[in-house]
């Protein structure tokens, strides 16, 4: 099969939730391209458990978007098999937690198949996977599990903030000759801004945005925790504090450049992520950031996490999760006074 010749964008200029955007996204690349398959567990006739593909194969039909069995190393298996045919599958793990029982075909294979070939065969497989918390899941269902995708070499990891980068990274990825992660945060599905009809496929890709100008310190963030950072500088404002906030949109591939850029700028770095800390992207940041812009620094770079448990039950996640509070605690230690962090004293000094 060939691609079809591209059509104009269904995305209206107007607002749509972020599931509305991903929807009108797999419909563009289905119609655009004939090598564009959608399939993953009740994906079809149901349009998924957030209804991100609903209506997808009443329109192109159960060849195009289909229904697999609950097995999710044989959903990912298929895809592998169907890119090396020249198809390009769109796959949907239902739930972040769901996806390791396919971790060993993504790791092994799909992010391996290029380099284990000397390029002669890449993959052009998007994996969907609605990931973090605040919708009130249960175990299992709330999983913030990118550094696991991030940490594997061969794989891009992205994470969309708004409904426009929604549309337009998906279209990138599915674009994309290489495997990509492709995560949506969960409790953003609802969330709605306005979505253009320019085409942006590609110029954003691989570069984070800067979703509010700053000049006293840097929030970087991604995903869920974008709109908590921008929560957090509108709160600081009130206090006369200008927080500037750095949106990733990629993990993988990292935009130092602009990261580099903003803190170079503020001198001081709060890096916020959901999932637990330790081991995590937002400690690769934290070390990105710490090397690049050493003498820049007038404190040490912050990290705002979840804790290092599993996830807990849903009566508990506002504890567990990174909040307006917890982000303009960690500012207020960033020593604009010049003074010495007094939680960070050493037992001894104290």
């Amino acid at each position: 099969m060939t691609a079809t010749t591209p059509t104009t964008p269904t995305t209206p200029n107007a607002a749509l939730s972020m599931a509305q955007a991903l929807n009108a996204a797999l419909r563009d690349a289905l119609r655009e391209d004939e090598r564009v398959l959608v399939f993953g567990e009740d994906v079809g006739p149901l349009g998924g458990v957030f209804r991100v593909t609903d209506g997808l194969t009443k329109e192109f039909g159960e060849e195009r978007c289909f229904d697999t069995p609950l097995a999710e190393a044989g959903i990912v298996g298929l895809a592998v098999g169907l890119a090396m045919g020249g198809f390009r599958p769109v796959i949907e793990m239902q739930f972040d937690a769901f996806a390791y029982p396919a971790f060993e075909q993504i790791a092994s294979h799909v992010a391996k198949l290029r380099n284990r070939t000397r390029g002669r065969l890449s993959l052009p497989i998007v994996i969907r996977i609605p990931y973090a918390g605040g919708i009130g899941g249960v175990e299992h269902h709330c999983d913030s599990s990118e550094a696991y995708y991030a940490h594997t070499p061969g794989l891009k990891v992205v994470t969309p903030a708004t409904a426009d980068d929604a549309y337009w990274l998906l279209r990138d990825a599915v674009a994309d000759p290489d495997p990509v992660i492709f995560m949506e945060p969960k409790r953003l599905y609802w969330s709605k801004d306005e979505t253009s009809t320019a085409d942006r496929r590609a110029a954003g890709f691989g570069r984070a945005a800067v979703r509010r100008e700053g000049r006293d310190a840097t929030l970087v963030a991604y995903g869920p925790s974008v709109p908590v950072a921008l929560q957090a500088a509108e709160a600081a404002a009130q206090d006369g504090l200008s927080l500037e906030v750095v949106d990733l949109r990629t993990i993988v591939p990292f935009d130092d450049e602009t990261v580099v850029a903003s803190v170079r700028k503020t001198g001081r770095c709060v890096v916020i992520q959901e999932a637990q800390g330790f081991a995590g992207v937002g400690a690769e940041i934290a070390a990105r950031v710490q090397e690049r812009c050493f003498h820049s620094l007038a404190a040490p770079v912050l990290r705002v996490t979840g804790f290092d448990i599993p996830y807990p039950p849903p009566i508990l996640e506002h504890s567990h999760l990174p909040d307006v509070d917890r982000v303009l605690d960690a500012v207020d230690r960033l020593q604009f006074d010049d003074e010495p962090d007094l939680l960070h004293l050493t037992r001894e000094a104290s």
